[in-house]
This record gives structure tokens, C-alpha cells and sequence, in this order.
């Protein structure tokens, strides 16, 4: 009876090796990879076998095995009392605010528990057990403080923001964009650049924009070639809010600059991956209907002025039988533009549970799922610079300009 050969993988292939045979480093190679899958196929199962007896471990190794991205390596600036130049200044608004409430919390506490030991010292009826249980509490607090303080703020890939907490400087600095007054109903003005070809991409920005009328800007021999300055001023007397100049390179646009009405400031924002809505698969047909306006993750004090902006450009008061939304997402200071139409329907069987940020399920919404609709067009945003007031050539004098010696860690909204 033959023999059956049996091959049996040893460790000595994992060895390092070097040969002057080409086939024979071939065969090692292909022997010392088996070696290294098979132990990590066991090594593998025998975890997966420990993690079943003891869930505890799965949760240890999914907690400690969170990829560290750039968003989570991401630096904030210090910030000093002082500081006249806050626009420039990457700092976290609503971690700053937390900070100060804590502080002051923790001043309060402190202040109520020495009026108490006052009043405990006049006192001759109290223990020493009770005083050493406060002194214990005292320093537990303490520590808490400092760990508060040490602890960096959790990254937030979608959160809302929040245009409440705009410092007062900056608030006063734009008084046009901050009046306290109810905004009134947006009126845009969009124009192009001297004889432009992005007459079609005009229209599509009309239909994004509520209350948006597109005029061309034509630079015939005898025709006046108006500038920036005078458009603004044609337009702010007939009551409009806005004006929009869409920028073209090489036929595709490039740009979008955006002037707040009566005063400025002006917006310089370069413009990519531009798609339009008849382009995107599974694509739905925009209706008149005032869009909600959602604003994600913008902290700094620049990107609170720039969510400002926009949420100047919507009507305050949507029209949900629409059921149309725009979201403008920030994500390491590129602002992601899209428009969609939601349904809510019922789930299905296939489908899992909605989990929230900290892994546990959503309540009240089980049975519920929302169905999205991209409606174009897409577009993604980058803010290049803030000019003063509105100038009749743009880059005079500018409130803030990004720089060119950026740090890949540090963003600006």
C-alpha cells in the first residue's frame, strides 16, 4: 500500500532565509506566508472563542482598536483673554462654554462647602468622621476637575451646530449677520463672471437658493461692464439680501463668491467635484418648496460665521409638505453641499435596529426608517478668504485668508 505524503508546515520556514536559487526563494516565500496566515487564523479563533465565554474582552479590544484618524488627532489653538484676532484662532466654541460652566460649577461648590465649614466650626457638636468624609469628597472633586480638564473633547463627525454660542466680539464685529432682529425673508441675486458660459449651472443654483432670480453679466463693447461693488448697490436698493457670482474655469465652475447685503463682508469660496442632478444615479426632480436647512459640524468661530451665512441665504420657516432638506457638512474645512428628499416608511425585516452615538439603541424609532433622495446638484466648498465691507476690486483688505503653511492637524471652521 503507497504511502500517503503528508505536508506538514514548520516553523523553521518563518526562519529568515536567503537563497541564490530563484525558485528555491519562491518556495520560501510561499512557505514562510502559510506559516504566518495559519498562526493568525489561530490566533484569530482562539480569541473569538475567549470573546464568546467572556463578552467583556470583545468590548475591551473594540474600544482600544478605534482608528486614530486625523479628525481625531486634530489640535486647537490656546486661547487668551486677550485675543483681538479670534476669527483666526482654531478653537472649539462649545467646548470652551462646557469648560467655563464647569469652572464656575465647581467655584460654587467650592465657596457653598467653605460657608459650611464656617458655620461647622462655630459648631462644636460635629464629628471628626463627617470632616474627614468632606475632605475625601473635596479631593475627589478636585480630581474630577482636572481629568474634565486633561480629557480631549470627543470627535464629532455630525454634529449639529449650535450658532448660539458666537462670541460676543465676533457677534458685534458682524453686527449685519448677528442682529438680533428677525432676519428678514432672503432675496439672492446671482450673477457670473464676464461672459460666462455657466448659464445652465446658473439655473440649477437658482432652484437651490430660494428666492433666487439669475441675471447674466455680459461684457459687450457697448454694454457698461458693472463691477462687484455697483451690483451690490442695484441690489441692496431693490431690497435684496444677497448676491451670489459664480466663478467658471474652463467651462466648469470654479468659484462662488457671496456678498451679505447692505455692508458685506464677502465670501470667497472655491468650488469642486461638481456633479448635477440628472448625472446622479436614482436622481428625483427638485419641487418650489423651501428646503429645511441642516449645518453640521462647524465649532471654530470662523465656521459659526460661515454656518451664520448660509443660514442667512434659507427662510427661516421651511415648507415640510416638501420634504425636501439641504445639508452643508463640514469635514476638515471642506464644506459638503447636498440636497435630498426623505420619506419615512416602515422598517423592514431585513433591516437592523438604529443605534445611537453610544452604541445603544435608538427609543421611539424601531419600527421607523428614512428613505433619501438626492436631488442635486452636488458640490463640495472650500472658504478661501473673508474681505472687508464689499470692494470694488476683491483682495484689498481682507478680515481673514487662509494660509499656505498649513498643519494637516489644525482646521479652520
Amino acid at each position: 500500500m503507497a504511502r500517503r505524503n503528508t505536508y506538514r508546515l514548520s516553523e523553521k520556514h518563518a526562519l529568515p532565509f536567503k537563497s541564490g536559487n530563484k525558485q528555491k526563494r519562491q518556495d520560501l516565500f510561499i512557505k514562510q506566508k502559510q506559516v504566518r496566515e495559519k498562526a493568525k487564523r489561530e490566533e484569530r479563533f482562539s480569541r473569538k472563542k475567549a470573546e464568546d465565554q467572556n463578552p467583556k474582552l470583545r468590548a475591551e479590544r473594540l474600544k482600544n482598536n478605534e482608528p486614530l484618524t486625523i479628525d481625531r488627532k486634530r489640535v486647537w489653538d490656546d486661547v487668551d483673554s486677550g485675543d483681538d484676532d479670534i476669527l483666526g484662532l482654531s478653537i472649539d466654541i462649545e467646548r470652551l462654554k462646557r469648560r467655563k460652566l464647569e469652572q464656575e460649577a465647581d467655584q460654587a461648590a467650592q465657596s457653598s462647602e467653605e460657608a459650611s465649614e464656617d458655620g461647622e466650626d462655630a459648631d462644636s457638636m460635629l464629628d471628626s468622621d463627617s470632616e474627614l468624609e468632606e475632605d475625601e469628597q473635596q479631593r475627589a472633586s478636585k480630581t474630577s476637575f482636572e481629568q474634565r480638564q486633561k480629557e480631549p473633547s470627543p470627535p464629532k463627525s455630525t454634529a449639529s451646530t449650535n450658532l448660539d454660542l458666537m462670541p460676543e466680539a465676533l457677534a458685534n464685529k458682524f453686527s449685519s449677520l448677528f442682529n438680533q432682529t428677525p432676519p428678514p425673508i432672503p432675496k439672492i441675486l446671482l450673477t457670473t463672471t464676464f461672459n460666462s458660459t455657466l448659464h445652465y449651472e446658473a439655473s440649477l443654483l437658482t432652484r437651490l437658493f430660494p428666492n433666487c432670480v439669475y441675471i447674466p453679466r455680459s461684457a459687450h463693447r457697448y454694454s457698461h461692464k458693472y463691477s462687484v461693488k455697483e451690483i451690490s448697490k442695484f441690489a441692496a436698493n431693490r431690497n435684496y439680501t444677497a448676491v451670489i457670482i459664480l466663478r467658471e474655469d474652463q467651462k466648469r465652475p470654479c468659484g462662488l463668491d457671496i456678498v451679505h447685503l447692505p455692508m458685506g463682508p464677502m465670501f470667497h469660496f472655491s468650488i469642486s467635484n461638481w456633479v448635477e442632478g440628472r448625472k446622479l444615479p436614482g436622481h428625483g426632480k427638485p419641487t418650489n418648496h423651501h428646503p429645511e436647512l441642516i449645518l453640521n459640524n462647524f465649532r471654530t468661530p470662523l465656521g459659526l460665521l460661515t454656518a451664520k451665512l448660509f443660514q442667512t441665504m434659507f427662510p427661516p420657516q421651511p415648507e415640510f409638505q416638501g420634504r425636501q432638506v439641504v445639508t452643508l457638512h463640514n469635514q476638515r474645512d471642506f464644506i459638503f453641499v447636498r440636497r435630498h428628499r426623505y420619506v419615512f416608511r416602515g422598517k423592514r425585516e431585513t433591516e437592523k435596529t438604529l443605534v445611537g452615538a453610544d452604541g445603544k439603541e435608538l427609543k421611539g424609532a424601531e419600527d421607523i426608517r428614512a428613505g433619501l433622495q438626492e436631488l442635486g446638484p452636488r458640490f463640495t466648498l472650500k472658504l478661501r478668504r473673508i474681505d472687508k465691507g464689499i470692494q470694488r476690486s476683491s483682495g484689498q483688505e481682507w478680515e481673514w485668508k487662509g494660509k499656505t503653511d498649513r498643519i494637516r492637524t489644525k482646521f479652520q471652521l
